[in-house]
């Protein structure tokens, strides 16, 4: 059972599990969506029943990370979950299609006199709410709540919170209309 796999792994050093996840990144079929699920139950902050996590799926400080029933995240995904608990949650019953990104953090760059790579980052939380569909290759940038029953277009940015139950589209995503 994928539980006790998980419970196994909890045996292990974090660093361990971690590099465990990466080296295990690209594993095809049932057997690479069993270990990176074990993986991920045995790290993330919370972890709930039947999560896919598709091969080349990049999740920084998973630790961080609460995750639902039902999720699952499609291929080449990347998630920045910040240095904050639950600074990425994701509810039940969300659908995260491929190649979209999700950052709990972003750059500061008030002061001009110091290079912007230099003035750090700023953690700010991720909420996606549950009954989500994240079409391809959409951004979410931090702080950025995405409420129940919501769709996100394909490549549609997402800059500021949403409504439940409408479709947001476009680079910034707006409302299209409600579901």
């Amino acid at each position: 059972s994928l539980i006790l796999l998980a419970k196994i792994y909890n045996i292990l050093p974090f660093k361990m599990r971690r590099k465990l996840f990466e080296i295990h990144r690209f594993t095809r079929g049932k057997l690479g969506l069993g270990i990176r699920y074990a993986l991920l139950k045995s790290m993330s902050h919370k972890c709930g029943k039947n999560v896919s996590i598709h091969p080349g799926t990049y999740i920084f400080n998973i630790q961080n990370l609460i995750i639902g029933n039902n999720v699952s995240i499609h291929p080449m995904c990347y998630i920045e979950c910040g240095n904050i608990p639950g600074g990425v949650q994701i509810d039940q019953n969300v659908s995260i299609a491929h190649g979209t990104t999700i950052m709990a953090t972003t750059h500061n760059y008030e002061d001009i006199d110091i290079p912007i790579k230099d003035q750090g980052v700023e953690n700010r939380s991720v909420h996606i709410h549950e009954n989500v569909w994240i079409g391809a290759k959409a951004t979410i940038t931090a702080g950025v709540s995405i409420e129940s029953g919501c769709v996100i277009g394909a490549n549609a940015v997402v800059t500021k919170s949403t409504e439940k139950n409408f479709v947001y589209v476009g680079v910034p995503a707006k409302k299209l209309k409600q579901r």
